[in-house]
């Protein structure tokens, strides 16, 4: 095998384990109480329309994923 090929298998391994650690995150959101429904989180419901739009939500996430991304460069 060339050297290209292990590095693309690494990297597709990698990504999968992202995409499997995504979903297990995105299939636990609804268990985590406070999450969406922070002060700020804009939401308006009318008769037959709602909108809704977690701002504060948003912000935090971007964050605390900024910081373990700095944490992880630092090393």
């Amino acid at each position: 095998m060339t050297p290209g090929f292990v590095a693309l298998g690494k990297m597709l391994i990698f990504f999968g384990l992202a995409l499997i650690l995504a979903g297990i995150f995105l299939a636990s959101l609804n268990k985590i109480p406070f999450l969406g429904k922070l002060p700020g989180d804009i939401c308006i419901a009318r008769k037959n329309f709602t909108f809704y739009f977690p701002l504060i939500t948003c912000l935090l996430i971007s964050a605390l994923v900024s910081f373990i991304l700095w944490l992880w460069r630092k090393r």
